[in-house]
């Protein structure tokens, strides 16, 4: 920047250094006045009255001051003094004799050092000064101001005397009355010096009763308050000013340039603060994200250990009502317990996402949750309780189908057993009977045609034996509860039949041997006992076949039990031809007997059926038959409603299948689509999430067809391939993808606006990144990836690739997904606080210590934020440590995330 120095009394040039690229620039410019050309008497008062208030005011730090500035400085001393006291630096030793060369020499030390400051002074040489011109004495003042004063003053990229009335302008803007344009007129009514103190010091001025028709009052006050409050001498006087046309240019300036470093420290340490408190804020918000994400994920892991092992206790129930009450459990935990439980789990993930990115946003390091929970630690757990989930329920249908099992067979072992037993009845005491000792011939002979029909009674019983033996093994097999009895009851029938079999054959024995001492058989009576038997034992095993019990699943299964009965009423017809052939031997022996008089007396010797029984008998098939009729429509029915239950489930499942994969890829063609903004996609995204809320009745309608599937105890279904726990994982599955891609959408928007980047920008990245998906799953290999950036003009080596990929996948997962993508591309060109712009923070605050005190954080912070600091700043421990003392770099440091905190 270039300084003009407006002097009428000499020719000199400034030169200022200008920060450039490669290095320090310097640019002069001379400005040329007649030597001879005579100051105006009011700017000669006005510079002699200010520059003399200005040096005084520096050099009262110094324990002096002058009194007339042509006078004052001849000598030097105090000339060196003043430099040495606004400059800050040590000037060479001055010469202490009296001598005129004494002041020469000395005078020329401060003008050499004034030159080599960067100023180039023209025309102005010792001489003039000890002699005490005043003119070139208030030019060489002039340069001293402008140099150490003003020409530091920097505003947007402007300094010196421009930098100086921008600033002006830019505090005075609000101000009615207040039109700063230049350093002479425009200050005249003194309502610009009053706007001055006002915008920074409210406190001092009553800026509402000033009034512009009252310039000497206005210009009094404001050098009155600054001489007070703000150490600001009184450099002008109000009468000059007022009564001057153009008051001196240079005697305003100097005056404002004191309430420039009056006022700038103050605004500079409210940057500070603001910046810190901004950084604060931004820390405790994160924190708190932190901690509200370790609270969910300890409550839903702890909700996850608890459940596990309910889940895994597969031990049997012995009833059928209590596995169905197990059931009916799991259906609540399904529908009641769960369904919070995955809401939480997926806001858990999208809360991990958006602190992630807030904290990318904010250049701190990314958030590590506590050890077990991460969310692929949460993931995994949760696929855990699923798999187990999954096994439970697997283990309760079986469960439920094994005591169906049992309680079918422990039924039909009682039927038999009860059939057995009655059979079985007396038939040791008969055979241990020996009444073949007392009896007749026809006796004998009958007991002998009797024993044989036992005997082809007890062979045609065999297979119920072996029949019950099998049951009761089956039932061991599957483990039933009452198995004890069960084998207890099935012993002692195998040991009855074995001791039957022994007395059969010893009272067969014993007939054999006496059978040769008796020859009269009634051929008759054997002939009915030999038919009657086998015909007996015919309708016992039909009555036990219309009477057994049956448990089917499909109308298949019914109709072949159909079939079994219609073949077996088509043998009825040969069966009654058989009782009416055995009903015909009975006859053939009453008309025998009526034909030769004889008289029968008792039953028949051969066999204790009677034709009354055989008609009983006969009568009761005849009756079960169209009971069992009856059963198996029953069953016909109830098989045609469950089939009912699979084609209405199947014909939802049908539907709501396909259309959960539909959405999915829906919204996976939404997440990738470049064609709108990305509030258009969040909106495309809502209005995706509110139709899949709306079609959770169809979910729920499905549950419902379910339960009563299950209730129906119906197991299977040919009519579609979905399963509920098949529409159940895709509901979550969709679920989830809504919620994170919403989530994926809202951090590119917050993304884009912390970054500052535009809608095409988006756009521009979202079509290279989609162009390089060639696997079209939302993610890049390496390789596509190193494409992708050549492709956008990165000059890319190995090792400058490497260090990319470790910021884009610093887990190493070997893919590059679209928000590392945005991350990367946003990272490199975004302005985001340091750990370096937070110390020089606080050191402002600190007043330039290497610590803080408690006072001044509590002084220039808000409550919230100081106390914040004090709780977390540790003790500083430079040798320069004063008591209370805190270290404000280490505290950056950690906030960054580069040292703990």
């Amino acid at each position: 920047s270039q300084l003009v120095l407006e002097t009428p009394v000499l020719c000199y040039s400034v030169t200022a250094k200008k920060g450039g690229g490669g290095g320090d620039h310097y640019m002069t410019q001379e400005e040329n006045w007649d030597r001879d050309l005579l100051l105006d008497p009011a700017w000669e008062k006005q510079q002699r009255k200010t520059f003399t208030a200005w040096c005084n005011s520096h050099l009262r730090k110094a324990g002096t001051q002058i009194e007339n500035i042509e006078e004052d400085f001849r000598n030097g001393l105090k000339l060196m003094l003043l430099l040495e006291v606004i400059s800050g630096e040590r000037l060479p030793k001055p010469d202490k004799g009296k001598m005129r060369f004494h002041k020469i020499a000395n005078v020329n030390k401060a003008l050499d050092y004034i030159s080599s400051k960067g100023v180039k002074l023209v025309s102005i040489g010792a001489e003039e000064i000890v002699d005490g011109n005043l003119k070139m004495t208030l030019g060489m003042i002039w340069t001293i101001i402008l140099r150490f004063a003003i020409q530091d003053i920097s505003v947007e990229e402007t300094s010196a005397k421009e930098g100086l009335l921008l600033w002006c302008q830019r505090k005075t803007a609000p101000y009615r009355n207040v039109n700063v344009q230049n350093f002479h007129i425009s200050w005249k009514d003194g309502l610009a010096l009053c706007a001055l103190i006002h915008r920074h010091r409210p406190d001092l001025i009553d800026y509402s009763k000033l009034r512009k028709d009252d310039p000497i009052g206005n210009l009094n006050t404001a050098f009155e308050v600054a001489e007070k409050y703000l150490d600001i001498p009184k450099m002008l006087d109000a009468e000059d000013i007022v009564n001057t046309p153009k008051p001196d240019e240079k005697a305003i300036m100097t005056y404002v340039s004191c309430f420039y470093h009056a006022f700038a420290g103050a605004e500079q340490a409210e940057t500070a603060a603001n910046r810190i408190c901004k950084v604060l804020a931004v820390n405790q918000e994160n924190e708190r994200l932190m901690e509200e994400y370790e609270k969910l994920a300890s409550e839903l892991l702890e909700w996850i250990r608890r459940t596990i092992p309910w889940l895994e206790n597969r031990v049997a129930e012995q009833t059928m009502r209590a596995m169905q009450q197990k059931l009916e459990d799991f259906r609540d935990y399904r529908r009641i317990h769960k369904p919070p439980r995955v809401q939480e789990k997926c806001q858990l993930e999208i809360n991990f996402n958006t602190l992630q990115t807030k904290l990318r946003l904010s250049n701190r390091p990314a958030f590590m949750p506590s050890e077990g929970k991460m969310v692929s630690d949460i993931a995994n757990a949760w696929k855990g309780l699923e798999q187990v989930e999954k096994g439970y329920e697997e283990w309760l249908l079986t469960e439920i189908r094994r005591l169906e099992r049992l309680d079918h067979l422990a039924e039909k072992f009682k039927q038999k057993c009860s059939l057995h037993e009655s059979w079985t009845t007396g038939k040791e005491h008969l055979l241990s009977q020996k009444d073949y000792e007392t009896a007749s011939l026809m006796e004998i002979r009958a007991l002998m045609r009797k024993h044989e029909a036992f005997e082809s009674d007890l062979a045609a019983h065999q297979d119920r034996v072996e029949q019950i033996a099998a049951i009761a093994q089956e039932l061991n097999e599957l483990d039933y509860h009452d198995a004890a009895s069960v084998n207890t009851r099935c012993q002692g029938i195998c040991d009855q039949w074995d001791n039957l079999g022994t007395l059969t054959q010893k009272r067969r024995d014993a007939l054999e041997r006496v059978e040769k001492l008796w020859e009269t058989i009634d051929q008759l009576y054997l002939e009915f006992a030999k038919r009657a038997a086998p015909f007996n034992n015919w309708m016992d095993g039909a009555m036990e076949d219309l009477q057994d019990m049956f448990i089917v699943h499909s109308i298949e299964e019914i109709q072949s039990l159909i079939t079994a009965h219609d073949q077996y009423k088509a043998t009825l017809p040969e069966a009654d031809k058989e009782r009416i052939a055995i009903m015909g031997i009975q006859n053939e022996i009453t008309k025998i007997a009526q034909t030769y008089g004889i008289k029968l007396v008792g039953v028949n010797p051969y066999t204790v059926l009677s034709p009354q029984d055989i008609t009983n008998k006969w009568e009761a098939v005849k009756q079960l038959v169209p009971h069992r009729d009856q059963m198996l429509q029953e069953e016909v029915t109830r098989q045609q409603a469950n089939e009912r239950l699979r084609r209405s489930f199947a014909a939802q499942a049908n539907i709501i299948g396909p259309w959960i994969q539909t959405k999915m890829e829906e919204i996976g063609h939404v997440s990738v689509d470049i064609t709108g903004s990305l509030e258009e996609q969040m909106n495309n995204l809502k209005q995706y999430e509110q139709n899949i809320i709306n079609y959770k009745s169809n979910i729920d309608k499905l549950e419902g067809d379910h339960q009563l599937i299950q209730e129906a105890l119906v197991f299977d279904n040919k009519h579609t391939n979905y399963t509920m726990e098949h529409v159940r994982v895709g509901w979550e599955q969709l679920l989830t993808t809504i919620a994170r891609t919403i989530n994926e959408v809202e951090n590119q928007i917050l993304t884009r606006d912390a970054k500052g980047i535009s809608q095409e920008q988006l756009n521009e990245f979202r079509a290279s990144f989609n162009h390089f998906d060639r696997k079209r799953n939302g993610m890049m290999d390496p390789d596509d990836f190193r494409a992708c950036l050549i492709s956008m003009g990165y000059d890319l080596g190995e090792v400058e690739f490497a260090r990319i990929m470790t910021l884009v996948d610093p887990n190493n997962t070997g893919v590059v997904t679209f928000q590392a993508f945005i991350d990367f591309m946003t990272r490199e060109t975004a302005e985001t606080d340091t750990a370096e712009q937070v110390m020089a923070s606080f050191k402002i605050l600190a007043s330039d210590k290497s610590y803080i005190t408690v006072e001044e954080l509590r002084r220039e912070l808000p409550p919230e934020q100081a106390e914040y600091c004090i709780c977390r700043m540790t003790k500083y421990a430079g040798p320069d440590a004063s008591p209370g003392a805190l270290d404000y770099i280490s505290f950056s440091s950690a906030l960054y995330g580069e040292s703990d905190l």
